[in-house]
This record gives C-alpha cells, sequence and structure tokens, in this order.
C-alpha cells in the first residue's frame, strides 16, 4: 500500500502553521515540524512558534524539542523525522510536514547525504581560523574549492560551511555533487504543496508579524536569552533573523527602531530566499493564497487530491 505524506511548505508568514493544522485535524493526524529554528526551547515569539492553543489541537513533533546549546544538525533531523513518519505511518496516520526551512524539507523529501566521516584535527583548525579571523574567511575558503557550494551558504552559516569544507578534504569532491548522488531508498509518496501569496501582500504580512513580536515581548525574550549567557557568536540557534538584531540592540550597537528596521528587512530577505528554493522543486503544487483564503476549506481539497 502506497504510504503518502503531506508537504506543506511557503516563505515566512504564509501561514503554513494554521494551514498544516487544519490539515493534520481532518487527517486525525500530527504534524512534524520543518523550521530548524522552532526546535529550540526559549526561541518562542522570534520563530512565530504555534500557540499553546493550536499545539494543544494538534500534536507537534520537533517543537521545544531541543537546548539552545545543542547541537543538531540536518542529518540528525532526517533520521529523527522518518522514525516519526514510520510510526505514524504504521498507526495508519498521513504524517503532515509543515515548515519553511528548505535543507530540511529536502531531507525528509529526498534525504540528505553523510557518507563522509569526520575529521576532529581539521574541524579543530577549522575552528581557530575562524575564531582568529571570522566567517568571512572560513567562506572564503569554500568558495576556492567549491564554489557551489559557498554560492548557496551565506557566512554566518559556519557550521554548514565547516562541514561542506571537511567533506572536501575527505572525499575530493564538493559536498553538493555527493549529496546529488545520494538517493534514499523509501517507498513513501510526499505531496508537497506550498502557499503562494502576491508578494506585496507578503511583505505586509511579514511587517505586521514584526510589530506583533516587538508587541509581545521579543525584546524581552532576548534578554532573558541573553542573560542565561547565550550569545549570537556562541550559539548557532541565535543567529537568525530576530535574534541577531534584537542581541545587537541589548549590546549597544544599534537603536531598537534600527533593529526593529533590520528585522523587517532581512525577514523580507529571508522570505526571497525561501521562494527561491521552493521554486526550483517542480514537484510542488503552490495553492494561492490571500486575506479571505478559507484554510478549512483549501485543506479539504488537497486532502480530496491525494485520496484520488
Amino acid at each position: 500500500m502506497e504510504r503518502r505524506v503531506i508537504v506543506i511548505v511557503g516563505p515566512t508568514a504564509s501561514g503554513k502553521t494554521a494551514f498544516g493544522i487544519e490539515v493534520a485535524e481532518k487527517l486525525q493526524s500530527e504534524i512534524i515540524s520543518a523550521d530548524s529554528r522552532q526546535f529550540y526551547k526559549m526561541l518562542d515569539i522570534g520563530t512565530a512558534k504555534p500557540s499553546k492553543e493550536e499545539l494543544s489541537r494538534v500534536k507537534h513533533h520537533f517543537i521545544d524539542s531541543h537546548e539552545i546549546n545543542d547541537v543538531y544538525n540536518v542529518s540528525d533531523f532526517e533520521k529523527d523525522a522518518l522514525t516519526v513518519i514510520e510510526k505514524l505511518q504504521s498507526e495508519n496516520k498521513i504524517p503532515v510536514v509543515v515548515g519553511g526551512s528548505g535543507l530540511y524539507i529536502k531531507a525528509i523529501v529526498d534525504g540528505i547525504m553523510d557518507v563522509v566521516s569526520t575529521d576532529e584535527s581539521y574541524r579543530a583548525e577549522l575552528t581557530a581560523l575562524r575564531e582568529e579571523k571570522g566567517n568571512e574567511y572560513l567562506h572564503g575558503l569554500l568558495a576556492k574549492v567549491d564554489p557551489v557550494s559557498a554560492a548557496r551558504m551565506l557566512p554566518q552559516n559556519w557550521k554548514r560551511i565547516m562541514r561542506a569544507l571537511e567533506v572536501y578534504k575527505l572525499s575530493g569532491k564538493p559536498i553538493w555533487q555527493l549529496q546529488a548522488e545520494y538517493k534514499r531508498e523509501d517507498d513513501f509518496r510526499f505531496f508537497q504543496f506550498g502557499l503562494n501569496w502576491e508578494r506585496a501582500k507578503l511583505y505586509e504580512r511579514i511587517e505586521k508579524r514584526v510589530d506583533e513580536m516587538i508587541k509581545n515581548g521579543l525584546v524581552d525574550e532576548v534578554r532573558r536569552i541573553k542573560g542565561l549567557g547565550y550569545s549570537v557568536k556562541k550559539h548557532n540557534a541565535l543567529n537568525t533573523v530576530g535574534y541577531k538584531e534584537i542581541f545587537a540592540y541589548l549590546d549597544g550597537e544599534i537603536t531598537l527602531e534600527r533593529a526593529i528596521e533590520l528585522i523587517k528587512r532581512n525577514t523580507r530577505r529571508y522570505a526571497k530566499r525561501q521562494l527561491t528554493w521552493f521554486r526550483k522543486d517542480e514537484r510542488i503544487t503552490w495553492l494561492d493564497v490571500d486575506e479571505n483564503t478559507d484554510f478549512g476549506i483549501l485543506s479539504e481539497k488537497i486532502i480530496t487530491e491525494i485520496e484520488k
């Protein structure tokens, strides 16, 4: 029997959480979150985690599953998410994957290559270089040997950059090539749906969401996290839009007004990158939505589609 999995993707602020809950409720199933920042405890307001009411309606996996200082990568997520999918399938439930982190969605749908071992001495060398010369220097090293991967990564993604450098050193091949050659064997059939907004409307929603985050206490949330000794430099989970800007404000580097401006700008840019990533996957069926869309009716439509 075909083992079906529904995947709901889209840019930030597109309504994925609400839509996913509608779908999962109708299927009497559960949600697997593929948002790489909602994994972490205490990062609540800035990651737009589902509310307590939303979490009570449908069981969510990978929400508040890790501490800020935990080391948790996409390969770990692939293994853990597939375990949950297998369990739900054994209970005759159709899993609903919801998220905007493209690499984590890819890990579930296609698999992520993780066959190259590690080299602790080389990692130590790269760590020392990063501490001495910064993220940009590591990014430059990667650009020399693997420009394709470097173009896909920002300098602040230093863990991914280090892994790509390590893979190249150990295998002699760029990581993207090994990933392209890798194919996970399974019998899942993934039905992928994307929420498509008119760009101007999406940006309006982003700006409104940021204003609501500030109103709901984002600054105090970051202040509490900072007070516990966490920092953007030491903890990659915090090197994300919404947190790094408020940390800069609390460190006296910028004004609060400027921090808010940067969060809005950087969130718009992030949404654009998300769309660019997802648009490349022709398997995604795009659903045009706006502020008048009834997610209840739309969820019934896609459930009917996968049951044909």
